[in-house]
């Protein structure tokens, strides 16, 4: 059995439009948000073995807010990737990692929640994040695996699902 979590970026700055996609950092709610979420990924009892990260300066600060004690693998293909590309990168650099951390973007996490999860598994959790996996989100699914090669549609199971609004109301959505 493997572990993989999903945490995509922090609300990002939009401020500066002269500023490439790339190099967008996090407005201060994100930075808020990322910090928040980082204590929550770090009492929710995994030690994760291996963090992949795109490495898009959103996703870049994100991490150095939330969980700055974690060494991050950062590799380009991330950017914006699709959940097939995500698949590949996790197989590419899972090695005997038990579980793997991955912060990147949507919808390519979202696709991966979506592939991983069998109808048969859905749960109201899973319509949470089904529904919307907003930014600084951060998922939890339990594969049934045994190695990291192995990894495909249909293998896992959400067991765990927090969004910065679920911890501090102040960071749900503004109107």
């Amino acid at each position: 059995m493997k572990m993989l979590g999903l945490m995509r970026h922090a609300k990002s700055d939009f401020d500066d439009s002269g500023t490439r996609d790339f190099d967008r950092g996090l407005n201060e709610r994100g930075c808020r948000g990322a910090r928040l979420m980082g204590d929550h990924i770090r009492t929710h009892g995994v030690n994760w073995g291996r963090l992949l990260a795109s490495p898009a300066q959103r996703v870049k600060q994100t991490l150095q807010h939330a969980l700055p004690d974690l060494e991050p693998q950062f590799d380009k293909r991330l950017y914006l990737a699709s959940s097939d590309t995500i698949l590949d990168v996790i197989r590419e650099y899972a090695a005997d990692a038990d579980s793997i951390l991955l912060a990147g973007h949507n919808p390519g996490l979202h696709e991966v929640l979506f592939a991983m999860v069998p109808p048969d598994r859905e749960t109201d959790l899973f319509g949470e994040a089904a529904t919307k996996f907003p930014t600084a989100s951060f998922a939890a699914l339990t594969l049934d695996i045994d190695d990291w090669a192995d990894i495909a549609a249909g293998c896992g199971r959400l067991t765990h699902f927090a969004r910065p609004r679920d911890l501090d109301p102040d960071l749900g959505p503004e109107f």
